[in-house]
């Protein structure tokens, strides 16, 4: 997720307990779903996109998170 921010994710999952949490509940959707595309899980296609859209959703408060994080240290 977002690999361009490499070292200020690294930073943040250190500093901010709640970006920590995030990114970690991001990753466990990211392997559940490919898990499920893999055919090594089954869920409904309903399920999955409500999966789906929980990870973005994830992702884009990670990344403002990230713009944030930016801002503040001009960087």
């Amino acid at each position: 997720m977002l690999h361009e921010y490499r070292d200020i994710i690294s930073k943040l999952k250190q500093e901010n307990a709640h970006f920590a949490k995030i990114f970690e509940r991001h990753n466990e959707l990211d392997d559940k779903i490919n898990a499920i595309e893999s055919g090594k899980d089954y869920t409904s296609d309903i399920e999955l996109e409500s999966i789906k859209k929980e990870k973005l959703k994830l992702k884009d408060e990670a990344y403002a998170l990230i713009l944030e994080y930016k801002k503040k240290h001009n960087l």
